[in-house]
């Protein structure tokens, strides 16, 4: 399916030392880092669950048995926008990192197919403002309101000292339901099956250290036609994180969904082998997608290597869903900005479980 220039088979070393490190790292984040801390919390936590815990740690979100209801499950996921909030901060544009914040939260539970029930936020701050904290909160509510979901309320937390006058932290829990029997099975995964993939407006909630370190401050205002004729950088970096959960229904009320990935830190790369079978891989064609100029413009800026845009950014392609090759079609009539951006193979025990093929002269 289609003839690559570049193929990538990225490395499975689990750290890499300073000598060897990618330009996330170089850029004070190590995603192997973060891969091999979850390892150890594993180890950890797996000498006693809950007897109503569903599986362990380190997925998009974790399930507990509803008291009472074995058939049915809720739903918890925690995260936060990151270092976008800096960029956020510094043009003084509040209210879309709540939406951000939301929407990713949403996005995670999504994959194991939950309905948002509740949210609750955590906002800290150095020097408490009543009419910024009002505009982020502000932002949280829109989207839970969007989603139907409960804003149960959260903490506001003044910390001086520990964070500038200027700076804040925003992070969110959301819990949701599911029908047990609805929780997507991965190992129904199989060679042959289509990966539909849902395009990504910007960097979302990631890859923010890099990208602020090769577009500085300085450059937020200027100019970003590539974007669009009234963008900004600011405008390109600042772009929400969007919400794929009416895209997902709509998909899944035509076809059967296997499997399904949000694209967050990691990339490709790292997100869509946690759910696959052990013997099966994916396979992505860029070719397939548009990337978002702002990822060509980084691309370009930093020089970046095949495997450090795939890991790092998401590169067009946020989230995926894998469904049966027949029934490829329906899917994309559902939804029309979906794409079909890649395949499922069997996968051999020395293979990545992920695969990208980019042309040269892309992304």
């Amino acid at each position: 399916m289609g003839n690559p220039d570049e193929v990538l088979q990225p490395s499975q070393a689990p750290l890499r030392t300073d000598a060897h490190a990618d330009a996330y790292v170089r850029a004070g984040v190590d995603v192997a880092a973060g891969n091999a801390a979850v390892d150890l919390y594993r180890i950890l936590t797996e000498t006693w669950h809950h007897p109503d815990q569903l599986g362990a740690i380190g997925g998009f979100g974790g399930l507990f048995r509803m008291p009472g209801d074995p058939t049915r499950a809720l739903v918890a996921s925690t995260d936060g926008v990151g270092t976008k909030l800096l960029i956020a901060a510094e043009l003084r544009r509040y209210d879309g990192v709540g939406r951000d914040l939301v929407n990713h939260c949403v996005n995670d539970i999504l994959v194991v197919n939950a309905t948002p029930l509740f949210f609750l936020d955590y906002l800290a701050v150095g020097k408490l403002d009543p009419r910024v904290a009002a505009l982020i909160v502000g932002g949280v509510q829109a989207a839970c309101r969007k989603h139907q979901t409960a804003l149960l309320g959260g903490e506001t937390a003044e910390m001086p000292g520990l964070y500038q006058k200027e700076h804040f932290d925003l992070a969110g829990t959301i819990v949701g339901i599911v029908d047990v029997a609805n929780v997507p099975d991965y190992e129904q995964v199989q060679p042959g099956d289509a990966v539909i993939g849902l395009p990504a407006v910007g960097l979302h909630t990631n890859g923010y250290s890099l990208a602020r370190r090769l577009i500085p401050a300085a450059e937020w205002n200027e100019s970003f036609p590539a974007a669009g004729p009234t963008f900004t950088f600011g405008d390109a970096l600042l772009a929400e994180h969007p919400s794929y959960a009416a895209a997902v229904r709509a998909v899944q009320a035509v076809s059967r969904v296997k499997s399904m990935a949000h694209i967050t830190g990691g990339g490709l790369l790292e997100n869509v082998g946690r759910t696959l079978p052990a013997r099966c891989k994916a396979v992505f064609e860029q070719s397939r997608w548009s990337v978002p100029p702002i990822f060509l413009e980084l691309v370009r800026r930093g020089n970046l290597t095949i495997e450090e845009r795939y890991r790092t950014f998401n590169m067009g392609i946020g989230y995926t869903l894998i469904v049966p090759f027949i029934e490829a079609r329906r899917a994309l009539d559902a939804f029309p900005d979906a794409r079909v951006v890649g395949w499922i193979e069997e996968r051999r025990s020395d293979e990545p479980a992920v695969v990208v093929h980019a042309a040269r002269s892309s992304a």
